[in-house]
């Protein structure tokens, strides 16, 4: 293996051929409860180097497996080989004029394409529920599919062309005649023959009536045998055997889908039965009703989401046996929409409802009713013990068999004891998935889910004719079940399309061809106990939805993929073993290049935030002096901000003597370009109105400690002259200078230190508000989210963007700028809903304003930007492409965060107040004139 990676290291560079054991760890891991630890990671950003890895893996007689998001549930993501992680250069999007075409590389995400088709009333196809963090290679290698696109919608039904590269090196795009007319000559055996299998296959009129019946409903069990008979051209029977593929039969470098229509007009409504049965008979109804979703849920997945906040009340009254129907319609216009709502509510009239049922077209009541269905999920891994996974398993029958099917699949969780099983799924399509506990770590267990899998794919072939896997693709998991599904004669053919594309078995071995009958129950996933610190991450099921928020994605670890690396860390320390290189590389891949920004939680199913226990880890590991040190400076904070104000001043002085890129350089780069001057402790905080409405402002420590370069411009002295522009009377604490929320204590794992901060600014603001009689601001997100979730109820506390957005918008004239204007929402005015407010600032005040969408935390992390700033630098590598040309600043709401974005735009970066402040002041200066 040295050898293949050393050539693998002659090709791309070291940081992309990745061989440490903890990040191969990482890698071994996807959303399914599998894991392979590859040998060697080596992340690919053209088609190119994707070749080249496949030449040398073949050469070193390696298996190759391909990842993109490695959100497969199936364990088809991950290898005991060589993993070719798909990186940011495979990231492409193309679309056409008019939006109806859009051509994309595999490794962009779906929402992602969503968002860029948004503005011309486009969308592509396949909708899983994983969109948001799922990648294009997966979604076409899985044929994934989704709550609302059903079949017709599937990748396979809107491809337009794709573009492979084949185990043996060869290119073939069918969207290019040339390409297309090459391939002909070099690979005319291989055509051939696919024209001879479809030939064989329309001749056998048995077999081909059997694959027209089993892709009726949806299928991704096996490869897409439908291409056989749907098309006749062999290049055309290739493009769609692509499709579903799962990286078996060749790598997906570019594909082109036909977009659909995305309606601006939707209305949602939750239909209660009293039984399983009347609710499936709507489903049958249903279908011929212009609906876009119907989604069933049981008895039990109501009931374990019953008492989350925002549930409809009648959820915790619901007879045994009741089941819900969460149905919702679309359409292009106002008055269709309401033609299409009377249609459905028709079909609903001929069925017994427990209550006649209400559509809304109010965007929160449609987010709060889908909550319902998103929560179920959620719930099951949420209550689950230590040590077990969730599994999610996901069949299809004929609608009309959908009733009878959901009731066997109740008396099988019953008769194996899986009781906390809930059955949920996209009704319209037969499609349900189902979800319970396992724990793979006692043998009995294991042995009981086997007896439970192989009765339960007995009963859905031999009593329904069901796809075994509808939308979440073969995987490992299904594998030895295809040829029970199909039966022989489909599974041979499907063993001679193996052969046919990939003779020397080099691609993702293992994966849906395989003969092991047992192999579904191998290589399954240890999930050791690991929340003696934070409870949390033991509810972790490493789906990967968390990962396109993080800011270390791709430098280090993501939030998985740290809680991975601890759980094993937890395992070795419980079965007395060294943590080893693995211990020694979590320090920084871990801990130290974690941002602890908490929007991991923003994305997670179960709502862990990774960043609580980074925090505890540090704390865990903090020494007696650094504990010491730390409650020095808790204890002298104003002698600590001003130390660090002597510092800074000292770098000034610094970079006037060596230049800003040396004294960088010196430095490790904690020591940024447009770096603000010390804020002078004279000018800090003094209000001069007594008269208007009262308010207390408290001015956080980053305010306090960095300046600006006249006293007039520094953050405090902006925020109090428009507050009394405004017409407000601040009041700003007694002894400011020595208080602090406790938010930098926290991020460093001095919880005790934090909390005492915390409560000695709450006393401080209680008093200054006279006990919450007067409105409370902070000017730093970061600082407003640690008081918010500190304070409880017991105080309001409003950030500076809520406030300016609900109170002083009403008061302030305007002027809007020319000039277009960048707006960063950071991680914290993020976690507290304050988007849509912070743009409507921006957008009173400016013409022109771009908040990018790829950026997230800016990963400055409070001090993180100085301590590595690999990781904000990382963090922002998309920023650049969205700064619009004339643009001359942009606006936030936390200090470092915008230190951070002036150093890597070359932009200045200030508080949104300042916007704010500078439109209101020419707007009076104008109306003066």
């Amino acid at each position: 293996m040295s050898a293949l990676i050393d050539a693998l290291r002659n090709t791309l560079s070291a940081d992309r051929v990745i061989t440490d054991e903890l990040r191969r760890l990482a890698y071994g891991t996807d959303a399914s409860f599998y894991r392979l630890i590859p040998e060697v990671v080596a992340v690919v950003n053209s088609e190119g180097e994707v070749r080249h890895v496949v030449d040398l893996a073949r050469e070193h007689g390696r298996p190759v497996t391909f990842r993109a998001a490695g959100t497969s549930l199936c364990g088809q993501a991950v290898t005991d080989g060589v993993l070719v992680l798909l990186g940011e250069g495979l990231a492409t999007c193309s679309i056409s004029a008019d939006g109806r075409s859009v051509e994309l590389g595999p490794a962009i995400i779906g929402a992602e394409v969503n968002r860029r088709l948004a503005p011309l009333g486009r969308k592509i196809g396949p909708d899983p529920a994983s969109i948001n963090a799922a990648k294009i290679g997966g979604i076409a290698a899985n044929n994934s599919s989704g709550m609302c696109c059903g079949t017709a919608q599937n990748s396979y039904n809107t491809l337009a062309s794709i573009r492979v590269l084949l185990a043996d090196g060869t290119v073939l795009d069918t969207g290019e005649p040339a390409s297309v007319a090459a391939f002909k000559i070099s690979h005319r055996s291989l055509l051939d023959r696919l024209a001879t299998l479809s030939a064989d296959v329309r001749a056998d009129k048995a077999l081909a009536g059997r694959i027209r019946a089993k892709y009726k409903i949806k299928n991704t069990t096996g490869y897409s045998l439908n291409a056989l008979v749907d098309y006749s051209d062999p290049v055309d029977i290739l493009a769609h055997l692509m499709i579903g593929s799962e990286g078996t039969l060749g790598f997906i470098s570019r594909v082109t889908y036909e977009t659909v229509p995305e309606y601006a007009h939707k209305a949602s409504a939750l239909a209660f039965f009293s039984d399983m049965e009347s609710a499936c008979r709507a489903v049958v109804s249903l279908k011929e009703r212009p609906v876009d979703a119907v989604e069933l849920l049981d008895r039990a997945s109501l009931r374990c989401v019953a008492h989350k906040p925002g549930m409809p009340p009648l959820l915790k009254t619901l007879p045994e046996g009741a089941t819900a129907l969460l149905i919702e319609t679309r359409a292009p216009s106002a008055g269709e929409l309401q033609l299409r709502i009377a249609s459905v509510l028709e079909a609903l009239d001929a069925y017994p409802l427990i209550e006649a049922p209400a559509f809304t077209t109010d965007p929160a009541e449609i987010e709060r009713l889908w909550n319902v269905r998103k929560g179920t999920f959620p719930a099951v891994g949420a209550v689950r013990k230590p040590g077990t996974t969730v599994i999610i398993e996901d069949v299809a029958v004929a609608v009309p068999l959908l009733a009878a099917a959901c009731l066997d699949l109740q008396h099988l969780f019953a008769k194996h004891g899986y009781h906390e099983a809930i059955i949920f799924g996209h009704a319209l399509e037969g499609n349900v998935h189902f979800v319970f506990t396992q724990d793979f770590g006692i043998e009995s267990e294991v042995a009981r889910y086997a007896a439970f899998m192989d009765e339960l794919c007995s009963v859905l072939v031999t009593k329904y004719d069901a796809s075994l896997k509808a939308e979440h693709g073969t995987g490992r998991n299904m594998a030895p079940f295809v040829e029970l599904e199909w039966g022989a004669q489909a599974y041979a053919l499907m063993k001679n399309i193996k052969q046919l594309f990939d003779p020397e078995g080099l691609l993702n071995p293992g994966v849906i061809i395989n003969d092991d009958p047992e192999a579904h129950l191998k290589h399954l996933k240890p999930m050791p106990a690991a929340g003696q610190l934070y409870a949390p991450v033991d509810r972790c099921i490493e789906c990967g939805f968390c990962e396109p928020q993080c800011p270390s994605h791709g430098l280090t670890l993501s939030p998985r993929q740290r809680i991975v690396g601890w759980r094993e860390l937890s395992r070795r320390q419980a079965a007395g073993e060294a943590p080893g290189q693995l211990g020694e590389d979590y320090l920084y891949m871990g801990l130290d290049t974690c941002a602890t920004c908490g929007l991991c939680s923003t994305a997670c199913p179960v709502g862990i935030e990774t960043g609580a226990l980074t925090r505890a880890v540090r704390g865990e590991k903090l020494s007696s002096v650094a504990r010491s040190l730390g409650q020095l400076a808790a204890n002298h904070f104003g002698a600590t901000q001003a130390l660090a104000r002597s510092a800074l001043k000292a770098g000034h002085l610094a970079e006037s003597i060596v230049g800003t890129r040396a004294l960088s350089r010196l430095s490790g780069g904690a020591w940024k370009a447009g770096m603000p001057k010390p804020q002078p402790l004279a000018n800090a905080h003094r209000a001069t109105r007594s008269q208007g409405d009262k308010v207390v402002y408290f001015p956080t420590c980053a305010g306090r400690m960095f300046g600006a370069d006249t006293p007039e411009h520094a953050l405090s002295a902006t925020v109090i002259r428009v507050l009394e522009r405004a017409g407000y009377a601040p009041i700003v604490p007694e002894s400011v200078n020595s208080l602090c929320c406790g938010q930098s204590f926290a991020s460093k794992g001095l919880a005790e230190d934090a909390d005492r901060k915390s409560a000695e600014l709450e006393a401080a603001l209680m008093k200054a508000s006279n006990n919450g009689e007067y409105p409370v601001i902070l000017d730093a997100s970061a600082c407003s989210l640690r008081m918010k979730t500190f304070l409880a109820e017991r105080l309001t506390v409003v950030d500076l963007v809520e406030f300016a957005h609900d109170a002083l918008l009403p008061r302030l004239m305007l002027h809007k700028k020319n000039e277009p204007v960048l707006v960063h929402l950071n991680c914290s005015a993020r976690r507290m809903g304050a988007e849509a407010k912070l743009r409507k600032l921006a957008e009173a005040c400016a013409r022109e304003v771009v908040l990018p969408a790829e950026v997230k935390c800016c990963g400055f992390g409070g001090d993180r930007g100085f301590v590595v700033p690999e990781l904000n630098a990382h963090a922002l590598r998309k920023l650049h492409a969205d700064v619009p040309a004339g643009c001359c600043g942009g606006y936030s709401s936390n200090q470092t965060c915008e230190i951070g974005l002036t150093h890597a735009t070359g932009l200045p970066y200030r508080s949104i107040v300042h916007l704010l402040d500078e439109c209101s002041a020419e707007a009076a200066r104008l109306a003066s004139c």
